[in-house]
């Protein structure tokens, strides 16, 4: 007799029994933008519903985030002024994430904190750490400072810290620092293959991170490089990652995928600003649903592999899911 596939497919009571895979509110992970300044609550224009958020108005946004019944977010800080190396990175009193921590640990202690370690957002030049007179990103200076920005993300309280830079050395660097400092516990969800991507535009809006001269195709991965992940993972794991990430997710399923079939860590995806600028600008002119795209392309995320999904529909879709 011929199978009949179609048998388990006849209504929701069997599809929900024989669901391969899951989307739940616990893999999400909600972005947040903190500015310097006062009475800041900005929409980013290439971003719709998704918002700058000065420290007195943040807690508009950490409320809508706890009514969604997410638990984590992740801190990315546009502050007040840049220089040549971005100090406000590591300034433990006076830096915009480090303040943004010790505001939430205190009002909102539910919460989980992970903060974005780069320097991009905080550099005048917009690149991710210190540059020669030449204007090439020099690795081994910038492993220094990094290990500056992680020592007081952890004394701020962070509670997971997340390396965006794709910076050689920087898991072990700031693996050695946070022992050196007592910080043993604290993990490192390592953007471990992070592509010199197209799909980053929007956020690049969001904290004025463009570079100012040139572009990142030096030290972030090149699309066309599959294998290479697996060499920047398997560094990372050696180095002391907890979790490793790939960035962006949705052009980049495959590579999600053979991270999970060769590394016992978890994985963890970004579903970044183009991606969801794309479906927003969609659904905007009714060309698509717009809660049931994201939500397909999210369980992509997970079907491929990832076991965590930062996105900025987090806040908008977990009301939704269990």
């Amino acid at each position: 007799m011929p199978r009949r596939p179609r048998r388990l497919r006849a209504n929701g009571h069997i599809r929900d029994l024989v669901r391969e895979t899951h989307l739940r509110r616990d893999d999400l992970i909600m972005p947040v933008f903190i500015s310097h300044g006062t009475n800041i609550h900005r929409e980013i224009p290439s971003m719709p519903g998704i918002f700058q958020h000065s420290l007195d108005t943040l807690d508009r946004e950490l409320d809508a985030i706890c009514q969604a019944g997410l638990s984590r977010v992740i801190l990315f800080g546009i502050p007040q002024a840049k220089d040549a190396v971005g100090s406000d990175a590591f300034d433990d009193q006076g830096g915009i994430i480090q303040r943004a921590v010790r505001h939430i640990k205190t009002h909102y202690p539910q919460l989980y904190v992970i903060t974005d370690v780069c320097f991009c957002e905080y550099t005048d030049h917009g690149h991710c750490g210190v540059l020669s007179e030449e204007g090439r990103l020099l690795n081994d200076p910038t492993l220094a400072n990094l290990q500056r920005q992680t020592l007081s993300h952890a004394r701020a309280g962070a509670d997971m810290l997340a390396p965006s830079g794709m910076i050689d050395g920087m898991i072990g660097a700031m693996r050695q620092a946070l022992d050196a400092g007592g910080h043993h516990d604290l993990p490192l969800m390592s953007y471990a293959v992070k592509y010199a991507s197209a799909f980053y535009g929007p956020f690049r809006d969001a904290v004025d991170s463009a570079p100012q001269s040139g572009d990142r195709r030096a030290y972030q991965m090149d699309p066309a490089n599959a294998r290479e992940a697996l060499i920047e993972a398997a560094l990372d794991v050696e180095e002391g990652a907890d979790i490793l990430m790939v960035k962006p997710a949705l052009a980049y399923l495959d590579i999600v995928a053979s991270i999970r079939a060769n590394f016992d860590l978890p994985v963890a995806a970004y579903n970044v600003s183009g991606e969801y600028s794309m479906v927003k600008a969609a659904a905007a002119r009714g060309w698509v649903d717009e809660r049931a795209l994201a939500t397909e392309k999210l369980l992509s995320m997970k079907r491929a592999g990832a076991d965590i999904i930062i996105t900025y529909f987090a806040r908008d879709l977990a009301g939704e899911l269990p």
